[in-house]
């Protein structure tokens, strides 16, 4: 199970990068286990701003679809486009190309609110 000591993650198993006032912004390597074969990504709030906890998109597998969660309340400013056409990034590369989206954090005080890397770690062992 991968669990990079850098990010930052929530209980509903988003990752969260933060370089400045930027988030980028994906699901664990074990959220997309769980879903298995990754078949489309759906965000549709680009250029929106969305609060803490509020869905900013969906992630859709063979046999599920699964709401995604926003970590921090933010501006939604970009999508990664290349999982239009390969979805199957968020399973192959869930911290690397994989990656969702790419916030403009608007309360960095909701930063504290995260888990690190150990506490995720003892989530998922539950």
């Amino acid at each position: 199970m991968n669990i990079p000591s850098e990010l930052k993650y929530t209980k509903d198993h988003e990752w969260i990068k933060i370089e400045g006032e930027i988030a980028t912004i994906g699901i664990t390597d074990f959220a997309q286990g769980e879903l298995g074969d990754i078949v489309y990504v759906d965000v549709d709030t680009l250029d929106d701003t969305v609060d803490k906890d509020e869905v900013f998109g969906s992630v859709e597998a063979v046999k599920t679809v699964s709401d995604l969660f926003m970590p921090l309340t933010g501006e939604v400013t970009e999508f990664n486009e290349e999982l239009e056409d390969e979805p199957e990034l968020v399973n192959s590369d869930p911290y690397g190309k994989g990656w969702m989206i790419k916030a403009a954090i608007a309360d960095s005080s909701q930063i504290a609110d995260l888990l690190d890397a150990d506490a995720y770690q003892n989530l998922i062992k539950g």
